[in-house]
């Protein structure tokens, strides 16, 4: 599978015990979703797009927020430490659907983004994340690119079926740009 068919997950920390289980730490909001995990894809190489499936025979949350993983047909420590540091991803259909102004930032490439007072000001295509905010990304007509910020202030409805983000740029923000 290709990692553009996947979202990030997380990555393998260390391994636990002597019978090859792993410790991962996910980047998730809700940890206890995972304890089921049957299979996930592991990044075995940095600078490859592909992806490899490992089935997973055992999962269990640990109280400090991390998973304890234990990979079919990796039974030793050995075996073990060759995943460690490994990005670990699962395919995309996966994730929990959002509703509201929530939204994951891969679905929203080419959204329109409507402003309340300047209208359409393009569409989006990129998101960028940063430690403290994320921001769209857009593009007018003339391909000028114009920095949404996106939090609750700003963000004011998604619609998913038609493709369009509903904002309240912040005054002389998209003047900015223009």
């Amino acid at each position: 599978m290709n990692i553009d068919e996947c979202y990030y997950l997380g990555y393998t920390s260390k391994v636990q015990g002597k019978q090859g289980e792993l410790i991962a730490k996910l980047d998730v909001d809700n940890l206890s979703r995972y304890n089921k995990l049957e299979s996930v894809m592991i990044r075995l190489n940095k600078n490859d797009n592909s992806l490899v499936p490992f089935f997973i025979s055992q999962a269990q949350v640990l109280n400090n927020g991390t998973l304890k993983i234990k990979i079919e047909d990796i039974n030793t420590t050995s075996q073990a430490e060759e995943l460690v540091g490994k990005e670990l991803y699962l395919p995309l259909h996966m994730l929990p659907k959002l509703s509201g102004n929530k939204f994951y930032f891969h679905e929203v490439i080419g959204f329109s983004v409507i402003d309340n007072v300047k209208g359409n000001i393009g569409k989006i295509f990129n998101v960028l994340e940063f430690p403290h905010q994320a921001i769209l990304e857009v593009k007018n007509a003339e391909e000028k690119e114009i920095l949404i910020p996106i939090n609750d202030q700003v963000i004011k409805s998604v619609h998913r079926a038609e493709k369009i983000i509903q904002i309240v740029a912040p005054e002389g923000l998209i003047e900015l740009y223009l």
